[in-house]
């Protein structure tokens, strides 16, 4: 029996038949190497698609990698122009005061910040090379900085109104009540010796007097918080919100000459000149 199912292939083999129809035993095969190569023909395009998908990932990861740089330079050229515009108009406000006003000014930037609880200070890039002497006036475009501390060669420290030794001959705005401002803590001073009778009241504007002539009369140093009698009731004291944040300052002045000098300076050169012009005229 085996050896006649063996022997079919052969007989099938030798048949004589047309060249044009398949042999009976080369279907299976057929069958089997098509199917074959469906499969790997699929399986193949799977993974030249798998292939081509993970190639094109790779290449959005790229993609999106090289965006967030971009993107994070943007920002930081975005940055640096925003910088650039708020010093430009930061030093535009600088130089238009310095060209209003009448006193004699040195601008100086802020190198160095000292608000520890026993000192407010801050080192300028300013000393006894650029003219500096101790007690000058330190302001900004908002009002009192302070005054010079302790001048050195090439900076100097500056006590800030808001230092518990800083002192400064003050006088309320509206009424022209007289007291002293000293300071209290890192945003707060103190209006001292006021009397009962003054007319004071929250949101006053206190300003320089200029008695003590390194500071510009009339300069702001703060607006009234809060006011309360003193311990025995003899005298009242305004608690003030300095008009600068000392925390925030970049540039400042040193006041060289008050607006008052300039003006005595400026009657006293008429002075001198009045004569010659009337020699001249009667010439």
């Amino acid at each position: 029996m085996f050896v006649f199912l063996a022997a079919i292939p052969l007989v099938l083999m030798n048949t004589e038949q047309d060249p044009k129809d398949t042999a009976l035993y080369k279907v299976p095969f057929i069958y089997v190497g098509g199917t074959l190569q469906k499969a790997y023909a699929g399986f193949s395009g799977m993974i030249r698609g798998t292939t081509r998908q993970y190639l094109d990932l790779i290449g959005l990861k790229n993609e999106m990698a090289e965006m967030r740089d971009e993107n994070q330079l943007l920002k930081a050229k975005l940055m640096q122009y925003e910088e650039v515009v708020e010093e430009n108009k930061r030093l535009g406000q600088l130089l238009n005061f310095k060209i209003r006003t009448k006193m004699k000014l040195l601008p100086a930037k802020v190198v160095g910040h000292d608000l520890s609880a026993d000192h407010f200070t801050i080192t300028i890039n300013r000393g006894l090379k650029h003219g500096l002497k101790k007690l000058q006036a330190v302001i900004s475009v908002d009002g009192v900085v302070g005054y010079i501390f302790e001048p050195q060669q090439h900076i100097s420290q500056v006590l800030l109104l808001t230092d518990r030794s800083a002192s400064v001959d003050a006088i309320v705005q509206r009424t022209r009540a007289r007291g002293i401002s000293v300071g209290r803590s890192v945003q707060s001073c103190r209006l001292r010796y006021l009397e009962r009778s003054d007319d004071i009241k929250e949101g006053d504007k206190v300003v320089t007097s200029g008695l003590q002539g390194y500071f510009p009369k009339g300069f702001p140093i703060g607006e009234v918080e809060t006011i309360k009698s003193t311990e025995y009731g003899i005298s009242v004291e305004a608690f003030l919100k300095p008009s600068v944040n000392a925390s925030k300052l970049e540039e400042v002045f040193i006041v060289l000459e008050t607006g008052e000098a300039d003006l005595k300076l400026q009657s006293q050169s008429e002075k001198e000149d009045a004569p010659k012009k009337e020699t001249e005229s009667g010439e």
